[in-house]
């Protein structure tokens, strides 16, 4: 298995968060810029979660949906 993190950032070119691929059945840790996970993407079942296993999409496993929410 071999792991790939890409960071994600915003205009000014400031972390705001990273996603980790490379886990077994096409899933992907999102984490924001406190290194705290904030939730998990399925390539396979093409869903998003939050950190609390709630469905925030069922039809798009984007990280871009859990980076820069309102907590």
């Amino acid at each position: 298995m071999s792991l790939s993190k890409t960071f994600i950032r915003d205009g000014s070119r400031k972390i705001i968060g990273s996603v980790t691929t490379g886990f077994d059945d096409t899933t992907s840790v999102v984490r924001d810029e406190d290194n705290q996970v904030t939730g998990r993407t399925n390539d396979r079942f093409n869903t998003t979660r939050d950190a609390h296993g709630k469905l925030v999409s069922i039809n798009s496993s984007d990280p871009g949906l859990l980076i820069g929410r309102k907590k």
